[in-house]
């Protein structure tokens, strides 16, 4: 059978959806098998692809993107050195969710690094050229102006986490409360009664909210939160070095350590062991994120599991649905997106 040049009859592309009724099957799944998704049985794959060659259908994205006002793009914006990008297993997982809700469409994702004041400048001009579609924000702390300047700006936006409890933009985040609470119950059943914290940055909402529930739930077990106990970290493994030396020199005697991330926990095991603490006997260590390094560990690390990969895919799913609803990027009163997933404590021999 000869394969037609691009054009129906009367000189007109052929269309999806006449690829689609040709095939028997939906707009979707043609959508999905001309960009290569692996959700497609072969059989399907087989009768989409002939369709497209007796058609001769010719994806026109740019044309279809232009007449739409559409760049058909996204940016994934991570407010941190590139180091912290590739140190980190929390960026990569997020990464791995959306990547894979992303495989079913036609958007394209692009990774733009912003942690210095001259990429934060660079990025501020892209985005005010209008060049994605919408914007994907990991790691927000408190103070940072690019969540305000897409607001400004009227792009789509879906934030990992809120800023604090007044967030105005779509976001999607772990139930960071409920994992402290849950980490420190877990040590006060194992006998623990001296129980230091080493928090994340402050700045990022999500560590308040974990030393909130490290402190609620020593207050609901009668124990009044040590303000000598709790060290502030960074996220970073040589942060949880820091953090843990600095407990130690305060509260000798301490007999567990909930980081606030597995890397701040690999960086508190390093010093406890130069000390000669033995891990769990002499001290109990509770990490929280449950990532690949949890399991690595000697001994393996009892972690706040948060659904890292199901956030990247739910971020997805929120901002496909603001841009095709080509609202602002502020939410109003009751409308406001804001999802919360929950997190699971998975005990390891550290504990």
């Amino acid at each position: 059978m000869a394969v037609s040049s691009g054009r129906s009859r009367g000189g007109r592309r052929p269309t999806l959806e006449e690829v689609a009724a040709r095939a028997g099957v939906g707009r979707g799944t043609v959508s999905r098998v001309i960009n290569g998704s692996p959700r497609v049985s072969d059989a399907t794959r087989a009768a989409v692809e002939a369709a497209v060659a007796e058609l001769g259908y010719v994806p026109n994205t740019a044309a279809r993107a232009l007449a739409a006002n559409r760049t058909d793009a996204i940016a994934l914006v991570v407010p941190e050195p590139e180091t912290r990008f590739f140190a980190e297993p929390y960026f990569s997982d997020m990464l791995k969710g959306v990547g894979a809700e992303l495989s079913d469409t036609e958007m394209q994702l692009l990774l733009i690094f912003a942690g210095s004041d001259k990429e934060r400048r660079r990025l501020a001009e892209y985005l005010a050229a209008h060049r994605v579609d919408g914007v994907l924000l990991v790691s927000v702390h408190a103070d940072d102006p690019l969540p305000d300047l897409l607001a400004q700006l009227e792009i789509p936006a879906v934030i990992s986490g809120p800023r604090s409890a007044r967030e105005s933009l779509a976001s999607v985040d772990s139930d960071n409360f409920g994992g402290g609470r849950s980490a420190v119950e877990h040590l006060l059943a194992r006998g623990c009664r001296e129980i230091a914290h080493i928090t994340g940055r402050l700045d990022v909402y999500g560590a308040q909210r974990r030393v909130d529930g490290y402190r609620e739930a020593l207050r609901d077990a009668g124990h009044a939160a040590d303000e000598q106990l709790i060290e502030q970290g960074d996220f970073t493994e040589e942060g949880g070095r820091r953090a843990m030396a600095a407990l130690l020199d305060r509260r000798p005697g301490l007999d567990a350590v909930f980081a606030g991330s597995d890397v701040m926990a690999a960086g508190a095991r390093q010093v406890l062991r130069e000390k000669g603490r033995r891990i769990p006997d002499d001290v109990a260590l509770v990490g929280y994120d449950d990532s690949a390094i949890a399991r690595h560990m000697d001994p393996p690390l009892t972690s706040v599991r948060q659904p890292i990969e199901e956030m990247g895919r739910r971020m997805i799913d929120l901002l496909l649905s603001e841009i095709a609803d080509s609202r602002p990027t502020v939410s109003r009163g009751p409308e406001r997106r804001q999802v919360v997933l929950a997190t699971k404590l998975v005990e390891r021999a550290s504990s």
